[in-house]
């Protein structure tokens, strides 16, 4: 057999294993939480989540609401906004995805009209593939939460076109079982040369002097984290410090979680958890 003819061979039967019957579906396992390979075209199951519970995470309660009630519409089917959490880095939004994720999955199994969420983390470096994930997930009887954390484009980068026209819609639409999360320490995701770029390039100037086109604008939920105070930090400490059973004097547990917050420059829900690890681990003890 020629050269040609093998290739030819090997060109038809990929041709037939690509149009088989599921082939635009992605497998599922028993797991309610993976993570997208975007080069491979694979979704790998985890079997743990690394999260905390929806009620340790203080100070953000106005955010939790919001994604709370706008999840859970989803997770029984009716309408929901991808949502956009940005803001001060520490403060729980990743957090807040993965407990709310937890937190639903815990509910519906006592409520029967909620159907089985699952969350789906994709990495920024795959979000030009994501268009292809939701395409692999829409055939599923399941509702899916696609989630990237620390989004943000550069000058350079176009794969925000992708990401655009999922928001969008496009020509296919978005899946009515497909929900995107993204967070991010930037409001509009791109940097202002980018929009201004964006503006000109979508809008004639003499038509909108002042508008601008984000790729944020694309997102109908938009929910902001913002640094707390001395006060939120403190109950955000002692919080932990109960779920984990540490016990200190509160005038020490004061004095030392101010002086940690001030080495470190900051206060936050990350500075707090970690400040909790570190007296937990003078203490001899092992906390997650």
């Amino acid at each position: 057999m020629k050269l040609s003819e093998f290739l030819a061979d090997i060109a038809q039967s990929l041709r037939v294993l690509a149009h088989r019957p599921g082939a635009d579906r992605v497998q599922l396992t028993d797991a309610n939480a993976y993570q997208w390979e975007g080069h491979v075209c694979q979704l790998l199951p985890v079997a743990r989540v690394n999260r905390v519970d929806l009620d340790l995470l203080q100070g953000i309660e106005p955010q939790k609401k919001t994604l709370l009630d706008n999840s859970l519409q989803f997770a029984k089917g009716f309408g929901a906004n991808n949502a956009l959490l940005w803001g001060a880095k520490g403060m729980g939004k990743s957090s807040i995805v993965k407990a709310i994720h937890g937190e639903i999955a815990e509910r519906a199994e006592t409520d029967p009209t909620i159907r089985r969420l699952i969350l789906v983390e994709i990495h920024r470096e795959d979000i030009s593939t994501l268009p292809e994930l939701m395409r692999k997930l829409a055939p599923h009887d399941a509702q899916f939460l696609i989630y990237c954390d620390d989004l943000s484009f550069d000058r350079e980068e176009t794969d925000y076109k992708a990401l655009k026209t999922v928001l969008d819609g496009g020509l296919e639409g978005r899946p009515k079982n497909v929900l995107f999360y993204a967070t991010s320490n930037r409001r509009h995701l791109m940097a202002r040369d980018m929009i201004d770029n964006e503006a000109r390039a979508a809008i004639h100037s003499n038509e909108a002097n002042d508008e601008k086109i984000s790729l944020s604008d694309r997102f109908g939920l938009w929910i902001g984290f913002h640094n707390c105070d001395q006060d939120t930090y403190l109950q955000m400490i002692n919080g932990y410090c109960a779920h984990f059973g540490i016990e200190e004097s509160p005038q020490d547990l004061r004095a030392q979680a101010i002086e940690w917050a001030q080495t470190r420059g900051s206060r936050s829900g990350r500075v707090a958890i970690q400040f909790v690890r570190h007296l937990a681990g003078k203490k001899g003890r092992a906390i997650s």
